[in-house]
């Protein structure tokens, strides 16, 4: 066994030069034969130190779990946020954080503040939700509200210009909101919490106004009472056990006439 002072010695011919370029905060980085392996491998200590080849895998690997690449590394714990499905849920749904309040609880020893956060999650394709929660952190206050956003989705039915099936006015407590749709090319015209449900809702056009209480939460739930409310004309008949000819009357008002023409056409034989 070779001497540490052997380490700092040229190696033997029998180590091929890398041909990987590698920053040079990488250290003891010897390449392999690019006829065996194309890409680089890191050589072992104890084959450093024994002057020869080892293929056995005795890497050295911070015990932190932080990789062989150190903080925020490919290989590290900290390299990734989440496995690959939820890092595709989270791309797929849009979060806004409509308001976060500082609220109080009255306890034994005197009072516990905490924060309270509404969020709006949407994926602007038809599918919203608003939720609410607590935590002693903001930042946790909003993850909390965002799961909670997720376990109140409602499908929004879209029509042509982007916009809803037809005018509702929305309540929920003291707050009420009036939702009007529009012509494709208006745009949204609301404002504050009625503005980002809307929005995320997927609608490109249409109008909203509140006319009630100003809370952002409460305002919020309303405008989401009033996009669950709407219906379209395939969904009442379906509903209803109708065709969209019989929710119209067209079916009614053929039939109608069928049966005055022959009944005129009864009479005329009747008259000669």
């Amino acid at each position: 066994m070779q001497s540490l002072g052997a380490l700092r010695s040229p190696l033997p011919n029998a180590l091929p030069s890398c041909q990987t370029l590698h920053p040079q905060t990488k250290p003891l980085c010897f390449g392999r034969p690019a006829h065996r392996l194309s890409r680089c491998c890191t050589v072992s200590v104890r084959a450093v130190v024994d002057g020869v080849e080892d293929n056995s895998d005795d890497t050295w690997e911070d015990p932190r779990g932080r990789g062989r690449r150190g903080r925020g590394g490919r290989e590290g714990s900290m390299g990734r946020r989440g496995p690959p499905g939820q890092q595709e849920e989270e791309k797929e749904y849009a979060e806004r954080v409509v308001q976060v309040s500082r609220v109080t609880k009255v306890v034994k020893g005197g009072k516990s503040m905490s924060f309270r956060a509404v969020v709006v999650v949407g994926n602007e394709k038809g599918t919203v939700g608003v939720g609410t929660a607590t935590a002693k952190e903001v930042i946790d206050a909003v993850q909390k509200a965002v799961v909670d956003a997720k376990k109140h989705f409602i499908t929004v039915p879209l029509t042509r210009s982007q916009s809803f099936p037809h005018r509702f006015d929305g309540i929920f407590g003291a707050a009420k909101v009036m939702l009007r749709p529009a012509a494709e090319g208006t745009g949204v015209i609301a404002g504050g919490a009625v503005r980002v449900v809307l929005e995320l809702a997927g609608i490109k056009n249409g109008f909203g106004k509140q006319l009630g209480s100003g809370n952002p939460l409460n305002n919020a739930r309303a405008t989401i009472e009033g996009l669950r409310a709407q219906r379209t004309l395939q969904m009442v008949a379906d509903e209803r056990g109708l065709s969209i000819a019989d929710l119209m009357g067209y079916t009614l008002e053929r039939s109608r006439k069928a049966a005055e023409a022959s009944e005129e056409a009864a009479a005329v034989p009747a008259a000669a």
